[in-house]
């Protein structure tokens, strides 16, 4: 993504490119006006010189302009003649005889063409003088408005990057939290910070009701289960229990843990991840899931199923138990569930890499990437237990990777990387 401006930045920018036109359109003007100026005095000047000695030539035959420092008379009818071929009018920076002259040529019925060339080179040089001192002025000036601008933009800006930087100090999991605007602040900046503040408050009343609705569910609907739980035990125990009533039992036992598993989870993802190492524990994965492997083999019960755990690295990781007897135990429900006959592989790598291959049907490419589409939307399918999409966004929860490798009748190998957790 590309780097966005800061509002200084901005200004600064919008003022430089307002301070360029400005001058550009000042010293286009006075360069308008001075030219057209210039050549009023010129003409003034000239014409009137100009008739001052075609008159006196006129009233005394014996009358002999004589050329000064600054002006030159030239005539058809001198001996030297006209100096250069110039239509009648005035002729400004004309280059005559090594001077940069003003011409005035005028034609008369009595002299011919004549001339009259005023000197203007120190005219010249103080122009350019004075450009060159109005340059230097604009440019100072315009430093002078952006230093300033800058300065000001500062002062501007900096009670919105306090707010911001307030923003961002703010803490999810403290109450209470308010904006204060700098004193400087402008309005603007108070509307922001009450919308926050509103924002916050409305925050507060919703972790509220669902910290209330948390510790509520877990009340409410542990108690039951743990009791549900225990009775299908104690009804097991029975001796002389009919084998129909006996299965049936053990179902409910099995969801009833289940439930547990789903209930101990959905508070795990309700928690902020950073508080969850206060539930860390130790944990030696393989000695695990081998645990996980005996609770869960009356799955393969009527099936030509089997589960290894040979290759078990040794391996502790902090976690909580109970999450992570959930997480393996799921991926191992579905890989069971889904195969008919054959060997299921659970294999654990030293860096806490859990893979579970299994024989079953497999899926193809659409129907994974379906799979890891309904991980990102968090989408469940409640005839799946738990699921890989409430497995997927606990491993996003805990910094854990879960990978989906399968192919049609070449079965799924998932693997679930647990290394964020080692010690």
């Amino acid at each position: 993504m590309r780097a966005r401006r800061t509002l200084r930045r901005k200004l600064l920018g919008w003022l430089a490119l307002y301070l360029a036109l400005l001058t550009l359109v000042v010293f286009s003007a006075a360069n308008y006006v001075h030219e057209r100026a210039e050549h009023a005095v010129w003409r003034a000047l000239l014409n009137s010189e100009l008739d001052s000695i075609l008159h006196n030539a006129r009233s005394g035959p014996d009358y002999r302009w004589q050329d000064s420092d600054t002006l030159r008379f030239f005539s058809a009818r001198d001996a030297r003649g006209l100096p250069a071929e110039l239509a009648p009018g005035l002729h400004d920076d004309v280059w005559l005889e090594g001077r940069n002259s003003a011409v005035m040529v005028r034609d008369t019925d009595d002299f011919g063409r004549v001339m009259l060339a005023l000197d203007i080179g120190d005219f010249a040089e103080l122009e350019n003088f004075i450009t060159r001192w109005a340059v230097l002025a604009g440019i100072a000036m315009a430093v002078v408005t952006l230093l300033m601008a800058w300065v000001g933009s500062n002062r501007l800006v900096r009670p919105l990057s306090s707010l911001a930087a307030a923003i961002a100090r703010l803490q999810p999991e403290r109450s209470g939290q308010r904006l204060q605007v700098d004193a400087r602040g402008s309005v603007e900046l108070e509307v922001i910070a009450g919308s926050v503040n509103d924002y916050l408050e409305r925050n507060e009343r919703f972790v509220a009701r669902e910290q209330a609705f948390i510790g509520a569910a877990s009340h409410e609907l542990r108690t039951p289960m743990a009791v549900i739980s225990g009775a299908a035990e104690l009804a097991l125990e029975q001796p002389g229990l009919p084998p129909r009533a006996r299965q049936q039992l053990q179902r409910v036992r099995t969801t009833a843990l289940g439930v547990e598993q789903l209930i101990q989870l959905l508070l795990m993802l309700a928690r902020d991840p950073a508080r969850l190492a206060t539930l860390s524990e130790p944990v030696a994965l393989e000695q695990l899931l081998p645990e996980i492997a005996a609770d869960h083999a009356h799955l393969a019960a009527g099936k030509e199923l089997a589960v290894e755990t040979a290759a078990l690295a040794a391996c502790t990781i902090l976690a909580p138990v109970g999450v992570v007897q959930a997480a393996v135990g799921n991926l191992l429900r579905n890989a069971m569930e889904n195969s008919d006959r054959g060997v299921i592989r659970m294999t654990l790598a030293p860096r806490a890499v859990v893979t579970i291959e299994d024989p079953g049907h497999g899926m193809n490419p659409e129907e994974v990437a379906a799979a890891y589409a309904k991980v990102a939307r968090g989408e469940r399918n409640m005839g799946a237990g738990i699921g890989l999409e409430l497995i997927g966004r606990l491993c996003e929860h805990l910094g854990w990777k879960l990978d989906i490798h399968s192919g049609p009748e070449r079965g799924t190998r998932v693997t679930l990387d647990m290394g964020s957790s080692l010690p």
